[in-house]
């Protein structure tokens, strides 16, 4: 399949496939742009890259300079993490628009990867309006503690979707659509990712935002196997 290396203003991003709909894929916890391709993510959506019904592309993390960064209180990590918004929105979103010739983009990640998604789906669905979300923990805070304001509410899928009311609400509702995706195999409990993944669901519903959850078996772990597996099935449904 296609691939190719491109520097995105200081940010390398490994782009796949010839044609199709674009997928943005978030690398897990301090991951980097090579983690999908290392780890057999690529490989499994080979089909879909060689039949030109998508467009991949792999992009770097920021986590450990902004929600992994233990020196920082969680409120000036949020502050970071804008910056990596800032670098999404204003430098990687026109590059892929430019590159696949197409407005939005699906949104999809791993673990620390899944927050990554389900958050720019809900903030910028114009953008984003399909997140495909693997293994997610929903809840920002359990990053740290410290000082909490502004910057971690609005990045707190949890706190600023409970929120949610009037017009904003109504237009994604209109727009968003989410796929929460979760085992109930080893680690899914204790990286809290299952609860996680239950009570986002449980919070999506009551606000009437278009989503699924799909728990699969106890045999289903939180790891990469598992995800080339989950990501093949459901990528498939949207392009």
């Amino acid at each position: 399949m296609q691939r190719r290396v491109v520097e995105v203003h200081g940010g390398t991003v490994l782009a796949y496939g010839h044609y199709g709909r674009p997928v943005i894929a978030f690398p897990s916890e301090n991951g980097a742009a090579s983690d999908w391709e290392e780890r057999g993510m690529v490989d499994s959506l080979a089909p879909l890259l060689d039949g030109g019904r998508i467009k991949l592309y792999c992009i770097p993390s920021f986590d450990g300079e902004s929600w992994t960064r233990d020196d920082l209180s969680l409120e000036d990590r949020a502050r970071r993490h804008g910056h990596y918004e800032w670098w999404l929105l204003s430098q990687l979103v026109p590059f892929v628009q430019s590159d696949s010739h197409t407005h939005g983009s699906i949104a999809t990640g791993c673990s620390f990867g899944a927050y990554h998604a389900a958050n720019i789906c809900l903030k910028r669905a114009d953008l984003f309006p399909v997140a495909l979300c693997l293994s997610g923990v929903y809840d920002v805070t359990v990053q740290g503690g410290g000082e909490r304001g502004e910057a971690v509410y609005f990045n707190n899928p949890m706190d600023y979707v409970a929120n949610l009311t009037g017009d904003h609400l109504d237009w994604l509702r209109e727009h968003a659509s989410l796929v929460l995706v979760c085992g109930q195999g080893q680690w899914e409990d204790t990286t809290g990712a299952l609860g996680s993944t239950r009570a986002f669901g449980e919070l999506l519903a009551s606000k009437g935002i278009r989503h699924e959850v799909d728990l699969w078996g106890h045999d289903v772990p939180h790891d990469w196997p598992s995800w080339r597996r989950q990501i093949a099935h459901h990528l498939s449904r949207f392009v």
